[in-house]
């Protein structure tokens, strides 16, 4: 166990403690000490974007798609959202992490945080029509691109987003693999451990050509080291209502190219 040097000065010890990060001696172990330099370094990235929003809309608002424990939601609240008059609502189909964030959120008093027990598809009329920004930090499989389908429908003007295991489009090239084998370029997914990673890195690539078609300027970075997370990409979208005029016609290349055309509704409006 060690004590946590970097931890940011206006942090609540107190809310590290309820969500397991810190011991009640201060202390912390290597794991909780990956999860909370992840989140730090999203912050990092979040925090002038909140400045930016906060200076335009007082009454903001960010909603965190497959929230989990919601580290991401409840750190953002204590080290900005509080101190203003911005809300943040964490979408969850767990029920009993969604009950304990809410406990968390009552004991802290921290207000203007809500919980909704529902999958982001269905949170469609759950969730006001006016919301700032789309988060999503390791949600699940098609969990980032629910998050982003929501998000476009409501024309949010931020999205972050850190991709998780999104194993759909891995499944297909599987499946198709016998027939895509007669093209050279399939030697790119030929072996199983290049399936998952050329299926990873093609989702991706579709998620941003996606949210350029529909007018959002667009940076993919790296969030932390690789020896901290292997899901470590972090696609920031901003609304700038100029569509990139040959994404949609790149991604459906794409598609075909990779014996994909299944998921043209998936990645295509």
């Amino acid at each position: 166990m060690q004590t946590l040097d970097e931890m940011k000065p206006q942090q609540s010890p107190e809310l590290l403690k309820s969500l397991h990060i810190l011991t009640r001696d201060g202390k912390i172990n290597q794991d909780s000490r990956r999860k909370l330099k992840q989140v730090y370094h999203l912050y990092n990235f979040i925090e002038p974007i909140l400045e930016k929003i906060n200076q335009e809309n007082e009454h903001y608002s960010i909603v965190d798609h497959g929230c989990g424990k919601s580290y991401l939601g409840f750190i953002l609240y204590d080290l900005f959202i509080k101190s203003n008059l911005g809300q943040v609502i964490g979408i969850e189909t767990r029920s009993e992490l969604v009950e304990k964030s809410k406990a968390l959120a009552k004991k802290l008093k921290f207000d203007r945080m809500h919980f909704i027990n529902t999958a982001i598809a269905d949170a469609e009329n759950l969730v006001p029509n006016d919301v700032d920004m789309v988060t999503a930090l390791h949600a699940c499989d098609t969990a980032t691109d629910d998050a982003i389908f929501f998000g476009l429908k409501r024309q949010v003007k931020y999205f972050f987003l850190v991709p998780c295991c999104q194993a759909e489009v891995a499944k297909l090239m599987r499946k198709n693999k016998s027939t895509s084998l007669t093209e050279p370029i399939a030697e790119l997914w030929r072996h199983p451990i290049h399936t998952r990673e050329v299926g990873s890195h093609l989702t991706n690539v579709l998620r941003c050509l996606l949210l350029e078609s529909q007018g959002y300027k667009l940076t993919v970075n790296e969030l932390v080291g690789w020896e901290h997370s292997m899901k470590n990409e972090l696609i920031i979208a901003e609304y700038v209502g100029v569509k990139k005029g040959n994404a949609r016609e790149r991604s459906l290349e794409i598609l075909k190219l990779f014996n994909l055309q299944e998921l043209e509704s998936k990645f295509i409006i």
